[in-house]
């Protein structure tokens, strides 16, 4: 057993596998996108329009806490303006919010679908990207906010820079899809995983400067020479100076999100292959 699962695993690290795999059942995992999607806002009298107000209501929150109560500042402009701390503020917020919905939900999904599990020929690495896919859709939804809102209210403008969103974002994405597919097949196993996801969640939180800005952790070298290889960190921050602050993109940073982005959506996708022909027996 344990040699069949490391074959599985090796197989797995391929990454073009997991994209053939995705497209050749595009059909279906639309189909569980669009369904897990609806479920969200089912028999809600705003329907979408959740995926509009939620984000602006947290940040709303966040905005009065961190920018009024405890007078927060980014200062990547000079005399930056409440307006360019929201979006500074949004913008580490979308990534946070998209990332944590694969930490805090992929645990529990293969087990709560143990009889499409038990079907031999259903695809079940589908159901942690449906389920991100979903999320997507608020991701979408908060980026387009971010540019609609530097575009009239922010100080500097629309630059150049936004032009970088796509590829700025790829690399989040694929660190979601890897994260997704890695818990929801160590949750079949490790059913406390689904109990410390908050925490985990929370944790990663704090240590990715969503509420404030990243030389505060510089001014601490030991956190420092730890935190800097964390990827969300540098997303968040890449993505403020290039977006925002209308900074030259750093390519040798963009380099290394895409290597982290690559590592753990490979992994993941290994890992899952690998764990995946024990499911039907755990479940």
């Amino acid at each position: 057993m344990a040699v069949t699962a490391s074959r599985l695993f090796l197989a797995g690290l391929n990454p073009v596998a997991p994209l053939r795999q995705l497209t050749a059942r595009r059909e279906l995992l639309w189909q569980f996108t669009k369904r897990n999607f609806e479920q969200k806002h089912k028999g809600s009298y705003l329907g979408i329009g959740w995926a509009v107000l939620n984000p602006l209501l947290m940040l709303g929150l966040y905005f009065i806490v961190f920018g009024k109560i405890f007078g927060g500042h980014f200062g990547g402009i000079p005399e930056e303006g409440p307006f360019d701390f929201a979006l500074a503020l949004l913008i580490g917020l979308t990534i946070f919010h998209f990332l944590s919905e694969a930490i805090n939900q992929s645990p529990a999904l293969i087990v709560a679908n143990p009889n499409l599990v038990k079907k031999v020929v259903f695809p079940v690495e589908i159901i942690p990207v449906a389920n991100l896919g979903a999320a997507l859709v608020n991701f979408a939804v908060c980026l387009a906010l971010v540019v609609v809102g530097q575009a009239f209210w922010g100080k500097l403008g629309l630059g150049i820079g936004m032009l970088w969103l796509p590829v700025l974002v790829t690399p989040v994405i694929l660190m979601g899809f890897g994260l997704g597919w890695l818990l929801a097949g160590l949750g079949v196993f490790l059913r406390d995983i689904a109990q410390t996801t908050q925490f985990l969640s929370l944790v990663l939180m704090y240590i990715s400067a969503v509420f404030f800005p990243v030389e505060r952790i510089k001014q601490i070298p030991l956190l420092w020479d730890f935190l800097k290889f964390n990827p969300v960190l540098q997303s968040i921050r890449l993505c403020r100076e290039t977006l925002l602050w209308h900074h030259a993109i750093d390519l040798t940073l963009l380099g290394w999100l895409y290597v982290a982005g690559l590592l753990i959506f490979v992994a993941g996708h290994a890992c899952f292959a690998a764990l995946r022909p024990s499911f039907a027996d755990v479940l």
